[in-house]
């Protein structure tokens, strides 16, 4: 089983952002998205200190977020990298298979990718990050470059500090309807 230890809180900046943006969603009634915490059993507690040294992952976490918006079905995962590529090693098995899941019930699932250094998010649809796993399973590049995120899903970061994740959403459900006509 994996440990928990203070590593386990990378990306809780942009996860704040993200955790910003769908209370914003949900107080202007546009979506209900929340946060899904990894279930852990705590080893060791540092009872002074009231915090969680050591400690298990009971089960494999699915996705970090999960809800509804306007009547669609979403889940994702927030990913963050230092590097100008996603190294594919950040994605696990169990949740892809979980995302495809999701989407064969009818719903969107995707990654909210961070580029720190350049200050960029984009939406990667599960298909999209389906065909890169593919391609690294065939011996291929084991991580996705900067550039070969669709530009028109590049999600920018509002001036009240919002990521506006759902306009490239938008973009995805457009998408599905016209390959469904």
């Amino acid at each position: 089983m994996g440990y928990w230890n203070s590593r386990g809180l990378r990306g809780s900046s942009f996860e704040t952002v993200i955790n910003y943006t769908n209370e914003f969603y949900r107080q202007k009634g546009l979506a209900v998205i929340q946060k899904i915490p990894t279930p852990i059993t705590p080893v060791e507690v540092d009872n002074a200190k009231h915090i969680i040294s050591k400690a298990y992952f009971e089960k494999d976490s699915t996705v970090d977020y999960i809800g509804m918006a306007q009547g669609v079905g979403l889940c994702f995962d927030a990913k963050e990298t230092k590097e100008s590529y996603l190294p594919l090693r950040n994605v696990h098995a169990h949740q892809l298979a979980f995302m495809e899941a999701f989407e064969q019930q009818g719903g969107i699932s995707f990654l909210l990718v961070h580029f720190l250094r350049q200050g960029e998010y984009y939406l990667l649809p599960t298909k999209e990050l389906r065909r890169f796993w593919n391609r690294a399973a065939q011996g291929g590049r084991r991580s996705i470059l900067r550039e070969e995120f669709a530009p028109q899903l590049q999600v920018v970061q509002e001036k009240n500090g919002m990521i506006n994740y759902l306009k490239a959403v938008n973009i995805i459900l457009s998408q599905q309807s016209l390959n469904h006509r």
